[in-house]
């Protein structure tokens, strides 16, 4: 796996609105070699790159997203709540997004945001899309809050790089990463502990952090042993890639 020690949040969601081509190719100019966005499953099985369970917040619509269908959400403004530069901007298909981040030569780490049981119904879709379209393996980690989702992956594809992700290190998690194989734990970075980070190191996985903005906010993080960060804004951080 090609890591890098920087990954945009969401594209580089503090640069241009989040979970859009324009926050993307945003991180891309910073000099990001990875971002991080999130693909949700909608009506009719439709694949958007979008976070939210409402419309509210990133777009000009209404209602629940997992309602809603892909003519709908493709016919949203999804930038005009960042600024003005962004008016008009679209919410991404997943198939627009893998494009765009393999055409700016980027490794990519799609989250998998669904709360839902149905992950048999789910998940292979989302798994059909990334052979169809997706090249290099080793610029690809699949992360979610969704074990089942996971594990899922894991049984579909066994070669893909896994990633558990969490608010908190739950005590379970080193049998939770081996019986998916996985290749990190993701982890928000404010209630990790050393001892936890150093026993996630320990037994030989990768540990990537979210979401921190200011470079000392996770300056000891990098002693523990984080291989990298995730942020709304890579320009914090761009001075480690050197």
């Amino acid at each position: 796996m090609q890591l890098s020690k920087v990954i945009g949040h969401r594209g580089a969601a503090g640069l241009a609105p989040e979970n859009t081509l324009a926050s993307i190719r945003a991180a891309a100019e910073v000099g990001v070699k990875w971002v991080e966005i999130d693909v949700y499953p909608i009506a009719q099985g439709g694949l958007v790159i979008f976070h939210d369970d409402t419309l509210e917040r990133c777009t000009n619509g209404s209602g629940l997203t997992l309602d809603a269908n892909l003519e709908t959400i493709l016919s949203l403004d999804a930038g005009a709540w960042f600024g003005e530069a962004h008016l008009g901007e679209k919410v991404p298909t997943l198939e627009q997004a893998l494009d765009c981040i393999q055409s700016l030569g980027l490794g990519l780490n799609l989250e998998i945001k669904y709360e839902g049981a149905d992950v048999e119904a789910v998940v292979p879709p989302i798994l059909a899309v990334l052979a169809e379209r997706w090249q290099d393996n080793e610029k690809l980690l699949v992360s979610s809050f969704n074990y089942a989702a996971l594990e899922m992956c894991f049984k579909v594809n066994p070669l893909r790089h896994l990633a558990y992700l969490v608010e908190e290190v739950p005590s379970d998690w080193l049998l939770k990463l081996a019986a998916i194989q996985a290749y990190s734990l993701n982890c928000y970075y404010l209630p990790l502990t050393e001892e936890q980070a150093v026993a996630v190191k320990s037994a030989g996985y990768k540990l990537l952090c979210y979401t921190a903005n200011e470079p000392d906010l996770v300056a000891q993080h990098w002693e523990w042993g984080m291989d990298a960060v995730i942020t709304d804004d890579p320009r914090q951080f761009m001075h480690l890639e050197h």
